[in-house]
């Protein structure tokens, strides 16, 4: 198939942590034979205006290579995007934020109830994510498949620890507990580092930035790296003792599926993605605003098993090549539909 690949998030230059899992399955797919055309935004700067320059890009790459299918990842602005520029089926991927957008900004839900309803296929990257999609637009149901955006298991698989430290160049308290991710409000990041203050020992470090930065900072055993690059990622899982992600909700939760990849044990938010994917033994979910309990987890899971076979085990139900057959499939089925009429 000729794929018309349009993402507002993108690896580039100036953010290569942007929109990685993007990039993973544009290569898969690329590497199962298909013709891939690609319109991104890979960079977090610009403002409002970028959105106009992916516009104008996918309109031209769709002059230029005539797709026999759109793929597009969010559901607006992406989605909408995607479904101007071509006449092609479409296909869109939902992954939260966009989901969460509707109602609470002016013509969103009008513009995202016209992409899907324009889009032959849904795909949404947990179950928990499709059962508020079709809350929110009832149009939704019937259309939506359940993917995620997979791991590479063979970037993310477990590694000696004590040489990943030493790569590091950490010499920090153990347990190491490790938090992936933007430093903001919902992931929930200011009562993590209270509930790690609370046990007075080990280490919790931030790969990440955001507005909560300054508060994470003060914190007695914190260290907030700020963004790092995505080749860092796997050794800094293979580093820690427990990857953390207690989120007040998480559509999907992919570090902590990298993490169990990795071999290392997750807390992980109840609220959302992480209960579809972290079985018993592999970490521990937890109320995310529930500080006692998130003290325990942090307890509980730095008792879990390093290497953890179960967290390794049950990612390897999630390997990209296998979403991005999955993928592949849903893509196939809206260019025959749309063939047969």
């Amino acid at each position: 198939m000729r794929i018309l690949l349009v993402s507002q998030m993108y690896p580039g230059p100036e953010d290569p942590d942007l929109g990685v899992f993007v990039a993973q399955l544009e290569r898969e797919l690329a590497a199962r034979g298909h013709e891939i055309e690609r319109a991104v935004l890979d960079r977090r700067s610009g403002g409002k205006l970028r959105f106009f320059f992916l516009a104008r890009e996918a309109r031209r790459k769709a002059r230029r290579s005539h797709p026999d299918v759109v793929y597009a990842h969010f559901l607006v602005p992406a989605g909408l995007i995607g479904a101007l520029a071509s006449k092609a089926p479409l296909v869109v991927t939902a992954h939260g934020q966009d989901v969460r957008n509707i109602g609470a900004k002016p013509g969103l839900r009008t513009l995202t109830r016209w992409t899907i309803k324009r889009a032959g296929a849904v795909i949404a990257v947990s179950g928990f994510l499709a059962r508020e999609l079709e809350t929110k637009l009832p149009q939704a149901h019937g259309k939506i498949s359940v993917i995620d955006c997979g791991v590479d298991l063979e970037r993310f698989q477990p590694r000696d620890q004590a040489a990943a430290r030493a790569e590091l160049a950490w010499e920090g308290e153990s347990p190491l507990f490790l938090c992936v991710g933007s430093l903001t409000e919902r992931k929930n990041v200011v009562r993590l580092a209270r509930a790690f203050s609370r046990l007075e020992r080990g280490s919790l470090v931030f790969l990440g930035d955001g507005p909560l930065r300054g508060e994470l900072e003060v914190v007695s055993g914190v260290r907030v790296l700020g963004r790092v690059p995505h080749e860092l990622v796997p050794t800094w899982l293979a580093a820690c003792d427990v990857l953390c992600q207690p989120s007040l909700v998480e559509p999907f939760g992919q570090a902590p599926l990298e993490a169990m990849a990795c071999g290392r044990p997750v807390v992980a938010t109840r609220l959302g993605g992480p209960p579809e994917f972290v079985p018993p033994g592999a970490g521990v979910l937890v109320d995310p605003i529930d500080e006692d309990a998130l003290v325990r987890a942090l307890e509980s899971a730095a008792a879990l098993p390093r290497p953890n076979e179960a967290g390794r085990e049950a990612a390897l139900k999630h390997g990209v090549a296998a979403q991005a057959e999955k993928i592949e499939r849903v893509l196939e089925q809206a260019v025959a539909r749309r063939a047969e009429g």
